[in-house]
């Protein structure tokens, strides 16, 4: 019924006219409070009813609309005037500019009082609903309409209004000009002179919010026009430095403290910051202290581990990608860190972010990027470009506020240790010795923030303890340092806790093999924190182990870490249920564990593969209802990939008779659920789907043999290239590169058997080598596999082989050597003796790639290859004329490896 009168002419006018009529309400004697909140109502109900039915809409109506919110511009009450704004914004949106063509002219005027007698509240009003417009239509605005572009005249205006009297009116206009100046607006770049002259006298103005429009006109244009800003970087340093002092308003400092960043990430623009770091740097520090009201809300965190999380707490969870087999031997390239510190290159910001991320009311605020975190990270891209030269700067602060009594500038000063680790390295390490022990003292820091700050920061210096070299220096340092963070999981606090495991992960990431002799007492302490860790914190704990099992591998098949670990996993897994968001790290978890531990991981396979078999099924027929009913919601495509990946780390981890009674007991039947996975929307899914059907054809393939018939059309066409959407390019690839591995697999195994598929096959592998959009490991994944489908059909490829052997040289070529390469040329070969005169456009490039097979002897480990080459060159020997001279076309070093290895 709500609908129904939403989409009523009737309903809109209503509206329009509660909006524009506040004294009507107020002669029906309502107070001013409930004037506002019924025109405010009636404001937003106006912007959805306009969303919903503007193309449905009489002319009248919406004639009656604009003219009632253009007089609502003028109320006397700004948040009237802030919601007409955007009610004509939405208006714009869905009528487009030619839609009200006389709209912009009208606002301009109101907003530079053409006219001389508009009022304060008209220009105000005028001018935040065109900053709007501009906001939300930038791209429109960019266009050219009836032979004009609208920024050819709206910026020279805006550039005009910036002199208003009105501060409101000149940051609203100085904001509208900073909404084209990320896009290059050709209209922006002409009238680029007047922009900067105009940027240069409001620097100066008494308005908070008109300077922090211009830290932010200044901050575009770093990326856009670098060289403008250059010749004034002196006078731009002292007015970013100035206004990030600014105490009174922490939106303007922050938008300073982003200048600094931006320039930093600017390769053409930063050498300009180098004679100036004296100036940048200690107001960065300064701002990294937490200000009054965060000491106040941070002092005497509480206690707190034992306290069970609130639902809210605990984060929606996603599942890790499963890594593409981007390289050619079919092994995945993923390091397996769905939850940690910071990203691959162990990014200030993202520790930061994880280091104050709370929703308990303690450190909620510090989930919002603010002028702490963005000077941190500044700090840390400068150090990047600057070295040490920012660390000689940073020195003395860190000398005096180290050891400093007030908590917040210990904490601050380690921050700054932490946010110069990878660009000062060079400069930090002689300090290190003296450094780490009291980094490591701190771990008992009174203060929670302290101790959590000092975990962070000790994950930033792990690669360098991790890498020393002398025994004693390892137990000097490196031991010391593992012990600390171990130790600190258990802290009392849980936002410690959480931060000494990112930091355990980095650790792991960086010791990599270094922890093999510590796996005891890791797992150890791995095993209490299962004991004692709320919902919340299982997440990284769950990452600390994956992160280790990735490492250490077999080290931990161990019987005594194993009866130490398992029980302790398999207790959590007992109380996660099927639909829990928890279940996406723990499968992922587990995925590691089963693969370190390879044929160990028997005993609890039974009960793991089973689970994931129903996962599978129910996320399956969930998704089937809610294609057949659109009110039901889409299960999460992780339930799917999770388990997807969890089966495959199983099947390879067993013995294949294992491994193959698990898939023959699966209920429903593996097979037919692969099936349905690998027809799934989902990319993700897709690329976990042929990611275990390479597995199963690895490791199981009696078992999946008999399941080829309905399974290879689907894998067919998988390959078709037409098939990806544009929207899904990268991740299509990956999916596609999945399949190619899972096809070479199965050709291998299947033999002369994919005889029937191999016209198909071909057809789609040629279709990927020859397209010069698809990324090199696809292709080499393609080749290999049009490869190995010659060493059992090069009869059914040979009338090809003019097509695709070209390509299928300079694609392989680079590859790595491995038995998959050995298979793909022993097919190859296999198909130029079928057909020899094919090669005569290639015949050079195939005796180069002769040469360097034949350099490699690694992989050949039964000669088949080797042999079927020397079989083909003796073959040209006689049948090439002039055999001679046409091999002293190969360069030397090519023509001395043919000969010592085969003969010629």
């Amino acid at each position: 019924m709500l609908g129904q009168a939403r989409s009523s002419p009737a309903t809109a006018n209503y509206l329009a006219y509660i909006l524009s009529n506040g004294p009507l309400l107020h002669e029906l004697g309502y107070t001013p409070s409930d004037i506002l909140l019924v025109r405010s109502a009636a404001a937003i109900n106006l912007k959805n009813t306009i969303k919903a039915y503007y193309r449905t809409s009489p002319d009248t109506t919406l004639a009656y609309v604009r003219s009632s919110a253009l007089s609502s511009l003028e109320d006397p009450v700004s948040q009237i005037r802030n919601f007409a704004g955007s009610v004509i914004s939405e208006i714009v949106q869905r009528g487009g500019v030619l839609g009200w063509p006389e709209l912009l002219p009208k606002l301009l005027a109101l907003a530079g009082n053409d006219p001389g007698n508009v009022s304060p509240e008209a220009q105000e009003g005028a001018m935040s609903a065109l900053a709007k417009i501009c906001e939300d239509n930038t791209q429109s605005l960019e266009g050219e309409f009836q032979g004009q572009r609208p920024l050819a005249i709206i910026i020279p205006k805006l550039i005009s209004i910036t002199s208003s009297p009105n501060p409101k009116v000149r940051a609203f206009a100085l904001a509208s000009i900073n909404a084209f100046i990320p896009q290059t607006s050709q209209a922006v770049l002409a009238s680029l002179d007047d922009i900067l002259a105009q940027l240069f006298r409001l620097a100066n103005d008494p308005s908070d919010s008109v300077r922090r429009n211009v830290c932010r006109s200044f901050t575009h244009l770093v990326d856009v026009r670098p060289d403008r800003i250059r010749p004034h970087m002196s006078g731009l340093v002292d007015f970013f430095v100035l206004q990030q002092r600014n105490t009174d308003d922490p939106d303007l400092a922050l938008d300073a403290a982003e200048f600094w960043l931006c320039v930093g990430e600017n390769g053409r623009l930063c050498p300009s910051l180098g004679p100036f770091l004296g100036k940048i740097i200690p107001v960065l520090l300064e701002s990294m202290v937490y200000d009054e009201e965060d000491v106040l809300r941070l002092q005497g965190d509480v206690d707190d581990a034992n306290q069970e999380d609130r639902s809210e707490d605990v984060k929606p969870q996603f599942a890790t990608t499963k890594s593409a087999r981007m390289t050619a031997n079919g092994h995945s390239g993923s390091n397996g860190n769905g939850l940690h510190l910071a990203n691959g290159d162990d990014e200030l910001s993202e520790g930061e972010i994880e280091e104050a991320d709370d929703e308990d009311g303690v450190g909620n605020t510090e989930d919002r990027w603010n002028l702490r975190k963005c000077s941190a990270a500044a700090l840390d891209v400068l150090a990047s470009n600057f070295h040490g030269a920012v660390f000689s700067v940073t020195l003395p602060y860190l000398t005096e506020n180290l050891r400093h009594p007030d908590w917040p500038n210990r904490e601050a000063a380690v921050l700054a240790i932490g946010a110069v680790a990878d660009g000062c390295m060079d400069a930090v390490t002689p300090h290190l010795p003296d450094l780490v022990p009291y980094l490591l003292s701190l771990l008992n820091d009174e203060e929670p923030v302290v101790r959590l700050i000092t975990c962070w920061a000790l994950g930033r210096y792990s690669a360098w303890a991790s890498h020393l070299q002398n025994t004693s220096d390892r137990k000097r340092y490196f031991e010391p340092m593992m012990e600390g963070i171990l130790h600190k999981m258990l802290d009392r606090n849980k936002r410690v806790q959480e931060a000494a495991a990112s930091a355990f992960a980095n650790l792991e990431e960086k010791a990599t093999k270094g922890l093999t002799p510590y796996c005891g007492p890791i797992i150890r302490q791995f095993v209490q924190c299962f004991g004692r860790y709320k919902d919340r914190n299982m997440y990284i704990l769950y990452d600390c182990v994956q992160t280790l099992a990735e490492h250490v591998g077999p080290a931990l098949a161990q019987q005594e870490l194993i009866d130490a670990l398992m029980p302790a996993i398999i207790q959590r897994w007992s109380k996660v249920s099927d639909r829990s968001q928890e279940i996406f790290p723990l499968l992922e978890c587990l995925s590691y564990v089963a693969t370190a531990l390879g044929d160990a991981f028997a005993p609890f396979a039974v009960p793991v593969f089973g689970r994931c078999i129903r996962i599978i099924h129910q996320s399956l027929e969930e998704y089937m209802m809610s294609v057949n009913d659109e009110t039901l919601d889409k299960p999460s495509k992780d339930f799917l990939v999770t388990s997807l990946d969890l089966l495959s780390a199983i099947i390879q981890a067993l013995d294949q008779r294992r491994g193959g009674e698990l898939v023959e007991a699966s209920q429903p039947r593996f097979f037919d659920l692969l099936l349905f996975c690998m027809e799934n929307p989902s990319n993700d899914v897709r690329q976990s789907s042929y990611a275990l059907l390479g597995d199963c054809a690895v490791n199981v393939f009696s078992h999946l043999k008999p399941s080829l018939s309905s399974l290879m059309p689907i894998l067919i066409q998988q390959l078709d290239l037409d098939n990806m959407r544009d929207q899904d390019i990268d991740q299509g690839f990956s999916v596609i590169n999945n399949a190619c591995w899972s096809c070479g697999e199965i050709v291998m195994k299947e033999e002369a058997g994919m005889r029937p598929y191999v016209e198909q096959i071909y057809q789609r592998l040629l279709g990927i080598i020859s397209n010069p959009e698809v990324p090199t490991s696809v292709n080499e994944n393609a080749v290999i596999a049009l490869g190995r489908l010659g060493v059992h059909c090069s009869s059914s490829l040979a009338p090809h082989l003019a097509e695709f052997a070209k390509p299928f040289l300079q694609i392989i070529s680079p590859v790595e050597q491995t038995d998959e390469k050995a298979h793909a040329f022993l097919g190859f070969n296999h198909i130029v003796q079928a057909n020899p005169q094919a090669m005569e456009n290639c015949l050079l490039e195939y005796f180069k790639a002769s040469a360097a097979y034949a350099h490699y002897t690694g992989v050949d480990r039964d000669g088949h290859t080797t042999e079927s080459f020397q079989r083909n060159i003796i073959g040209y020997k006689s049948l090439v004329p002039n055999f001679e001279p046409f091999l002293q076309q190969l360069p030397e070093r090519d023509l001395e490896k043919l000969r010592a290895s085969f003969k010629v």
